[in-house]
């Protein structure tokens, strides 16, 4: 890889990943300005008008990821600078359900674009250890949800300044990642360094194994972002400060993720699919009958469990299915961002209806099937060793 600066690259890519992650954090703390007690908009409504996040994510990774092929890396990489700038000033213009709506549109697409190109991006300049720097990516999906976590609570509980005050914070890493993708050399991705047709990679798509995958990341994405992005009303009456409960679940992810090569060298990426799953069922179960310092204690458990799910997901793609290239790696992360969407209004159903609880006890319904699934992945992935061993 000539003339590319892998080290620049990387932390551009990370610094993009940061602005995505601010967008969760962000969002979940404006529940309380568009929800009940603010603007007046019901839980399942925020739910509908925070869907597109989830789902122009998928839309953006589905047609980004065989783009991302077609036109190059570099080029998803500025559609998703662009639509990152037109989502964030449509959100700080926003004051209804229908304007909420069409911003969080613009952001999810965003969101979508940098994990079309950005994903293929690290596989691509790191072919030799894809789970290990997938993790190490994606290390700044936690990390930039701790930062917008803390800067909104900061700017609006400590120094009472407005929503859009915290809004306007997306701007400053938007404006750093920018800044160093410009006149960079950018590779091609794995897919066109191997010489695959698009017809195998789309032929590739309808592998059984593939397909198990895409089931299990509707379930893993679930489990994760359905809860913590709902996590202000799930935890209102369990804790004083729920932003801080999110921070820190994402703090705890984000130094797991930074040792992923030490655990995935143990346990292969089955085997640390299946330990996530049975940790985050037990922090989901948890998190049901606790409050006050123990719900730290619950939230410790459950990021623990969820810390390595969606880079691993990624990475066993990348690692046993690599002829599904860019695309591959882009129906996963827009299944995972798909379910999501339609989580959410869900969520806000059964908490408008019933409570807090009744909603995380349905949701621990995801990681209990997982646990089944993955187990099975685990005795697969043995015996296709055996097979190629003998």
């Amino acid at each position: 890889m000539e003339n590319i600066n892998k080290n620049k690259l990387f932390l551009a890519s990370c610094l993009a990943l940061i602005t995505t992650a601010m967008t969760f954090a962000i969002r979940a703390k404006l529940e309380t300005v568009f929800g009940p007690d603010g603007i007046g908009l019901t839980l399942e409504q925020l739910g509908y008008a925070f869907a597109p996040a989830f789902f122009g994510f998928t839309i953006a990774m589905i047609v980004g990821g065989p783009l991302v092929d077609l036109l190059g890396i570099k080029k998803i990489t500025w559609i998703a600078f662009f639509t990152h700038i037109i989502g964030i000033v449509l959100t700080l213009m926003a004051d209804s359900m229908t304007s909420l709506f069409i911003a969080t549109l613009f952001v999810g697409i965003g969101n979508g674009m940098v994990e079309a190109a950005l994903n293929p991006l690290v596989a691509s300049m790191y072919p030799e250890s894809k789970t290990k720097m997938l993790n190490r990516f994606h290390v700044w999906f936690p990390g930039g949800i701790v930062i917008g976590s803390i800067l909104g609570w900061l700017i609006m509980d400590v120094l009472g300044l407005s929503w859009q005050v915290m809004v306007a914070t997306l701007f400053i890493p938007l404006i750093i990642y920018g800044l160093l993708f410009f006149g960079e050399k950018f590779p091609v991705t794995e897919r066109v360094q191997l010489g695959i047709s698009n017809k195998k990679m789309f032929k590739s798509v309808l592998n059984p194994l593939f397909l198990f995958m895409v089931f299990c990341m509707f379930l893993t994405a679930a489990s994760e972002l359905g809860t913590t992005q709902r996590i202000e009303s799930l935890l209102k009456e369990s804790v004083s400060a729920p932003l801080l409960v999110l921070a820190f679940i994402n703090g705890i992810m984000a130094l797991g993720r930074l040792s992923a090569g030490q655990v995935v060298h143990k346990l292969r990426p089955s085997g640390m699919l299946l330990y996530s799953a049975i940790i985050t069922f037990i922090g989901l179960w948890l998190l049901t009958i606790t409050s006050g310092g123990m719900t730290f204690v619950a939230a410790a458990i459950f990021a623990i469990g969820v810390t390595f799910f969606w880079p691993t997901m990624l990475g066993f793609v990348a690692e046993y299915l690599p002829e599904t290239g860019a695309l591959g790696l882009s129906i996963m992360g827009g299944a995972g961002m798909f379910s999501v969407s339609i989580v959410l209004p869900v969520m806000g159903k059964l908490m408008d209806d019933a409570n807090a609880a009744e909603a995380l006890r349905t949701m621990s319904i995801l990681p209990a099937i997982l646990i089944v699934a993955f187990l099975g992945l685990n005795i697969y992935m043995k015996k296709q060793r055996k097979t190629v061993e003998a």
